[in-house]
């Protein structure tokens, strides 16, 4: 099974299997989707906040710190903190 892009992951989940093809244990997406669902009961602050979250979290594994902080900020968003720095780049 090829797993490329944003929604390749929920792909594999959904039927099931790792990307090696094996299958995912029971336990494991039974604990996956209760998370998931509770998840998706909670209350969102905005969709700007979430992109953000989402370009910092994913922009960690493809860009430098430096790099990604100055996109951040050309794109109209605060840069990272420091909190961020640490986690991702720490």
């Amino acid at each position: 099974m090829a797993i490329a892009g944003p929604d390749g992951v929920d792909a594999a989940i959904k039927a099931g299997v790792d990307l090696d093809g094996s299958p995912i244990p029971a336990p494991m997406l039974a604990l996956y989707n209760e998370v998931m669902d509770l998840e998706s009961q909670r209350a969102r602050s905005g969709v700007i906040k979430s992109m953000r979250n989402r370009v910092v979290k994913t922009g960690a594994k493809h860009f430098d710190r430096e790099s990604l902080n100055q996109r951040l900020l050309d794109a109209g968003w605060d840069g990272l903190k420091d909190k961020e720095i640490a986690f991702y780049f720490g």
